[in-house]
């Protein structure tokens, strides 16, 4: 608790304690107020406001799902992996000059934001579900000073309202099992939305309904980054080639667990 109380003053009201239009007074009931919800389990993330992922500013004023580490470790590695593709052929996969990317389960939209700042020359669509997120999305994007021209934000149950075909796809489902419920910290239970966390009795409903119909959204040579569960692993597999997805590798997190898988079309 002592580290979060010192996060949460330095990232939310350092800057606030030199305004000289606000009282020491003001500050004071403020910081109690936020203290209160930490002692009550609130995720500092949600106190202070924001988060960062990979350099880049994440609002979480409408309480998406909050960006998690493993998420930022995969994406990362994935952006690597374009910009080297980019440069050469790679498994024999070369992309264009002008790369089309579909964030899925976009949720705040780090993912998209985050492939904007590090990879010039692309146009990013941003889907999700949830108007809330949507409304999170556009947010975010002016925050990170991205043209508008540069993304469309789309209304979608998985695929429903997505026409295009694009040359990568990021998918970070919901993919959590209601039967490892249990399991979950509690904190994240009753603060962060279910929607985003669940993906049905195995975990994998939402998975399961990507893949059968992802191919048809993939150009030639297109690619997948998609986030699972670690035992998941045995049951993607499967998926992949009940699916005919027969070019594909998993790939581990910073923690040594299966976590995120690259699908080539």
């Amino acid at each position: 608790m002592k580290k979060e109380i010192e996060w949460l003053l330095k990232e939310k009201y350092l800057a606030k304690f030199t305004d000289a239009h606000r009282g020491v007074n003001y500050l004071t009931k403020k910081i109690k107020k936020d203290l209160e919800r930490l002692k009550k389990g609130e995720p500092i993330d949600y106190v202070i406001g924001f988060t960062e992922f990979l350099g880049c500013k994440i609002d979480l004023s409408k309480r998406p799902l909050i960006p998690r580490q493993e998420t930022e470790f995969w994406t990362e590695k994935a952006i690597e992996i374009i910009k080297n593709m980019k440069k050469d052929t790679v498994d024999d996969v070369k992309l264009s000059n002008k790369i089309k990317v579909l964030d899925i389960f976009a949720g705040s939209g780090c993912i998209g934001i985050a492939i904007f700042k590090k990879i010039k020359n692309c146009q990013v669509y941003f889907a999700d579900n949830d108007k809330n997120c949507l409304e999170q999305i556009k947010i975010n994007l002016k925050i990170n000073k991205i043209k508008p021209e540069r993304y469309k934000i789309i209304q979608s149950d998985i695929f429903k309202n997505i026409k295009n075909k694009y040359d990568l796809i990021f998918v970070n489902p919901p993919y959590i099992a209601k039967k490892r419920k249990n399991k979950i910290q509690k904190s994240v239970l009753k603060y962060e939305p279910k929607s985003a966390l669940f993906g049905g009795e195995d975990g994998l409903f939402y998975i399961r309904k990507f893949l059968k119909n992802a191919k048809s959204h993939l150009n030639k040579n297109g690619i997948i980054f998609m986030e699972f569960d670690p035992f998941q692993k045995k049951e993607i597999v499967k998926m992949l080639k009940k699916f005919g997805y027969n070019n594909f590798k998993f790939h581990k997190d910073q923690y040594n667990k299966w976590r995120w898988i690259i699908v080539k079309k």
